[in-house]
Parts: structure tokens; sequence; C-alpha cells
């Protein structure tokens, strides 16, 4: 059975994956950083679930000394941790926070976990990157979040270019994919009118994207844009 780690499965895009990778066959390392419900269905499935809060360096570290006390080959490494911090002008070190779980946190575990990814078969693996459609255009209100991503998707190619080609290194950017359950019926409207296919991706979506990078035997080095067509709505 072949091991995918995907980072932040607590919720979303991360929960979603990590069931639906389980339910192709995979044997999934999981972290989190809040403990929540539906953990405890991916504990009950054999997902092995490990707490890490990507904001402090060391737990990063911590994390690298289990997974490789415990295991020898990954198939994938899927980095979906995330944070989404608003620029408020008092707090200093946001954009410090961000690179950190952007940017620090995945450069490091790929950079420990390599060499678990080259196979002696030689087939590729891979390694996805949860990248954001801001990384290109910017944020007025989220700016720190936006270059963070940005650093992100230039750390894909310079991972792909490292590790070509016995590790295939992408990076996928999402706009909107699922609406919050707090978010107004105005932001929901002034949202879906941002892109040419005016509705949610849906974590569907994303799935379908992860599976067809998995299975792809001649691209590294991307950036997969799931946006609806928004980059091509007049502003």
């Amino acid at each position: 059975m072949e091991t995918i780690l995907i980072t932040g499965v607590g919720q979303r895009i991360g929960l979603h994956l990590a069931n639906a990778l389980l339910d192709r066959g995979y044997h999934i390392i999981g972290t989190f950083r809040k403990d929540r419900p539906a953990l405890a269905d991916l504990r009950k499935r054999g997902a092995m679930l490990y707490p890490c809060d990507f904001y402090q360096p060391e737990a990063v570290h911590q994390l690298l000394e289990q997974i490789n006390s415990n295991y020898t080959k990954l198939r994938a490494i899927i980095h979906n941790a995330s944070d989404w911090l608003t620029d408020t002008g008092v707090e200093p070190d946001i954009l410090q926070k961000m690179m950190q779980v952007h940017v620090y946190a995945p450069y490091h575990i790929n950079r420990a976990l390599a060499p678990m990814l080259i196979n002696d078969q030689g087939d590729a693996t891979d390694i996805i990157h949860f990248s954001d459609y801001v990384a290109s255009t910017g944020s007025a209100k989220h700016s720190a979040y936006a270059a963070s991503k940005a650093a992100l998707e230039n750390l894909t190619l310079s991972m792909a270019s490292t590790w070509a080609p016995n590790i295939k290194v992408n990076a996928i950017a999402p706009a909107l994919i699922k609406f919050n359950p707090g978010d107004s019926d105005a932001y929901r409207a002034k949202t879906l009118k941002k892109s040419l296919l005016p509705r949610e991706g849906g974590y569907k979506e994303v799935e379908v994207s992860v599976n067809f990078l998995l299975q792809s035997n001649y691209i590294t080095g991307r950036v997969l844009p799931l946006d609806g067509g928004r980059h091509l709505v007049t502003k």
C-alpha cells in the first residue's frame, strides 16, 4: 500500500482529499493544527494523524522525526495546510507567519522527505503545493498571504528542477472552491460574479486535479489553475 502525506487534513480541502485518497487505497499520513470531530473518522479508517502547528519551526522538526522513524517510502506529499490572515496594519509579524506556513514548512518537509519519494523502480513520485489565485494577482487586503503563495509557486519551479526526473513537483492554484457557512448572500453574489463560471468549484474538482497530477507522467514545474475563468473577467 502506497503512502501519501497530506498537511492540514482537519477540514475542507484537506479533509476531503484524505477521505478520497483513502477510498483509492492509499495509506494516509495527515497533519492537523486543531483536533476536530472529523479526524476521528479518519483515524477509524486507518489514517495516521499527527498534530503539528506550522507556525512553530520546532513542531515541523518533530513531525519530520516522527515520519522518518515510522516510514521509509512515500508516494506523494500534498501541501494543503494554510492560513489566511488579513493585513491589519497593527500585527507586525503577519508576513513572517504567512511565510512560515506556506514556504518554510513545505521547504523543510520536502527537503527532509525527498529521499523517501525516490523509489527503486524509477517511477516518478509527486509533491503538490496548494497555492492560490491571488499569487499571480496580489491582494489589497491579504498582501502577506498572496506574497507567501507566490513564493510557494516559485519554490515549485526550483524543486521541480532539482528533483527531476524522479519527483514531479507541481502546484494547484484555486480561486473559489467552497464558500464558508457564515458567508453572507451579498458576499456570495459578489464573489460569483468574478468568474466566467459563476459557481463554486467544489471539493470534487480539487480531487480530480490531484488525481490528474498523480497519474501524469509528463507534467512538472507547473501551476494548475482552478479559477472558473476568473482571469478573463474584466474588473
